[in-house]
Formats: structure tokens, C-alpha cells, sequence
């Protein structure tokens, strides 16, 4: 199984996640995405495979939020996927991708990935 974990080490619900993962025996891609922000062309691409829109992808209750959603229309995704690159902090976390499947997860509660990991 070929999945990417975008993570925040940081956050509890993110490794608690990773730590799902390992225990099934599955070696993740990690990609530590307040490092390394996603283009707006992997925010779509994840907003698609979770079957969300970008607005529904982030937290609301972050700062960054606001940031994001006053230079773009809540409805206007490619607005609001250029923006998360800015503020990757208002991305919901971890997102979890079956690349094989093109299916993604949020990892929120972490059990979420067992829906990728059960097929």
C-alpha cells in the first residue's frame, strides 16, 4: 500500500495517525506540510480525492483561516487552494492518501485511516 500522510508532527491527532499507520505494518511518504506547503494544484487534487471543497478542507477555528477566506469567495476553491500555500496552518490534519486509489482521509478522529487501510 503506497500512502502519503500530510502531517504536523506537532499535533496529537496527526501522530496518534502516523501511529496507526506503522502499527498496520505500513511505511508512509511523510510529508510535513508546514514545511513544505502544497501548491494550490495539491490542494485540489486532495480536496477530490477526500470528495470535499477546499473550504470544508480547512479549520475554521485557526487564525489563519480568516487570512485565507477574506481574498477569496468560500465557494471559489482554485482561490482558496492558492491560498492554504500562504497558510498551510488552516489545513485540516493529517490528510491521509491511498495514492493506488486515489482515495484520501482526515485523520480526524486518527481511526478515520482505517478506512484506507481495510480494503
Amino acid at each position: 500500500m503506497n500512502l502519503t500522510i500530510y502531517h504536523n508532527p506537532s499535533c496529537s491527532k496527526s501522530r496518534k495517525t502516523l501511529e496507526l499507520i506503522e502499527k498496520n505494518g505500513i511505511k508512509p511518504k511523510i510529508v510535513e506540510y508546514l514545511k513544505v506547503p502544497p501548491s494550490a494544484e495539491t490542494v485540489l487534487n486532495l480536496a477530490s480525492q477526500l470528495g470535499l471543497r477546499v473550504v470544508d478542507m480547512l479549520r475554521s477555528g485557526e487564525s489563519d483561516f480568516a487570512a485565507i477566506v477574506e481574498n477569496a469567495a468560500l465557494d471559489d476553491d482554485a482561490a482558496l487552494a492558492a491560498g492554504v500555500r500562504n497558510h498551510p496552518r488552516a489545513l485540516q490534519r493529517p490528510i491521509v492518501v491511498d495514492e493506488d486509489a486515489g482515495k484520501a482521509v482526515i485523520g480526524r478522529p486518527p481511526e478515520n485511516v482505517l478506512a484506507l487501510l481495510q480494503k
